[in-house]
């Protein structure tokens, strides 16, 4: 059915949004103007296209996009489409193209930053009304690309927030990130886990910071850990950060959970891979750090302990283990996660290493705490297109949250604090109306 803007707002309360938010076709057609067509959505990290010609392909929203390096080291953000007969012109994945795309369906050509080059047999279309400097025969770039600390964002509206500002609180946690490297620059490491999940992409942002979910939904890893641990006498890591889930409420209730505009927010983090004083890696990465930083800084990059950071629409950056699990909507009940895996250059090897076995235990689709998570999220799928109700509860110390100069912060870590928050920006996108997105090649459509 087509909604009004007016209906659209009364889909969402205070404590309470509608089922048709998850379920139905026609609103999810309408994010993918609305949102995917408006705000700042990352595209990719620049460590992925390293060279020239260099791409990476993604969708941005419903639409596919591809991430390439042009030979004057810019980062250009494209439409994957030939304007000729609209063939994809590269297939999906990461290669090199060399030094200009070519259209595998009739050759056409063009420049690496999507501007039109070349055709063969030429000739045949003299006289007619193509014309090479006209940007119809163009690949067409995106509106807007830009990159924080080597993080590169699209949009695909000409107008709006200036990519940092939209970031706002966030950006601190990328910057945590970058910054425990001794150089401060992360990069694309370890390859890339893709799982498909049977539910609504917001389920997902949702349960990043649901601290009430994780003693319930993953108590046969938890359970599981504990008694293997029992055997071996010891709680190794990858014992550890099961076992976290398993934390009384009252741990839950002491979290900080902190709400910023846009739909953003962090969640205070459950465990420490270990203070310096006790685990090898995390000293060698003290040490490694006080080099150069010096030792104050190197606490405080350190000491900075973040669980889940919601980026809304792009997905969750997770400074401790350096991973970025990566939100992509694909239908009404389809959501594909890319969880990225980020090396902190000039670190210790060990720092790396303890990422990846993070990513195998936590994220990686033979995971026993992730599949948890997946059934749940297809069980509120299911449970959602029934009649059994209409509204989602979000009621959890509603009215009790509090305002300072950053943001909002839950009085309680169990507070549904952060799900009202993405649905107030939820709200303000889908009542702003159509969003005003690109129809020609213009603007710089690069960055870097």
């Amino acid at each position: 059915m087509p909604y009004t803007d007016e209906q659209l707002g009364s889909l969402v309360r205070g404590d309470s949004v509608h089922r048709d938010l998850y379920t139905d076709p026609a609103i999810f057609d309408l994010e993918m103007q609305r949102i995917y067509g408006r705000a700042w959505i990352y595209v990719g990290h620049e460590s992925q296209v390293p060279k020239t010609g260099d791409y990476h392909t993604t969708r941005l929203g419903d639409q596919d996009v591809l991430m390439v390096r042009a030979a004057d080291g810019r980062v250009h953000v494209l439409y994957n489409r030939c304007p000729h007969k609209g063939a994809k012109v590269v297939a999906d994945g990461e290669g090199c193209v060399g030094k200009f795309f070519r259209c595998p369906y009739h050759a056409w050509t063009f420049k690496l930053d999507g501007s039109h080059l070349g055709v063969p047999l030429k000739q045949g279309l003299e006289g007619t009304s193509y014309d090479p400097a006209d940007p119809s025969f163009s690949m067409r770039r995106l509106p807007r690309v830009d990159s924080y600390r080597g993080f590169v964002f699209a949009s695909q509206s000409p107008d709006g927030q200036a990519l940092e500002d939209f970031l706002g609180g966030v950006r601190s946690s990328i910057d945590n990130l970058c910054d425990r490297s001794p150089v401060g620059e992360v990069e694309v490491a370890g390859g890339i886990f893709r799982v498909m999940q049977r539910s609504n992409w917001k389920v997902f942002y949702e349960n990043l910071h649901d601290t009430m979910h994780a003693r319930v939904t993953h108590e046969s890893s938890y359970a599981a850990a504990r008694d293997e641990a029992k055997e071996m006498g010891e709680m190794p890591l990858e014992l550890h950060i099961m076992d976290g889930n398993g934390e009384p409420y009252e741990f839950w209730e002491k979290l900080e959970l902190r709400a910023y505009d846009n739909g953003h927010g962090y969640m205070e983090g459950i465990f420490n891979p270990g203070a310096a004083e006790r685990d090898p890696v995390s000293r060698a990465h003290f040490e490694s750090l006080s080099t150069a930083y010096g030792e104050d800084r190197a606490r405080e990059i350190l000491g900075m302990n973040r669980h889940n950071t919601v980026i809304y629409g792009s997905g969750s950056p997770h400074t401790v283990f350096q991973q970025f699990r990566v939100i992509r909507p694909v239908a009404v009940d389809r959501t594909l996660i890319e969880i990225q895996t980020f090396r902190c250059k000039g670190a210790p090897d060990g720092v790396f290493k303890r990422a990846m076995l993070y990513a195998n235990v936590i994220n990686s689709p033979s995971s026993n705490v992730m599949p948890d998570d997946i059934e749940l999220y297809n069980r509120c799928q299911e449970g959602n297109a029934t009649r059994g109700g209409d509204w989602v509860s979000m009621h959890r110390y509603h009215g009790s949250d509090r305002s300072d100069a950053e943001g909002m912060v839950s009085v309680n870590g169990t507070s549904e604090l952060p799900m009202r928050n993405q649905f107030r920006a939820w709200k303000a996108y889908m009542e702003a109306g159509p969003a005003a997105t690109e129809r020609t090649a213009k603007g710089d459509g690069a960055c870097c």
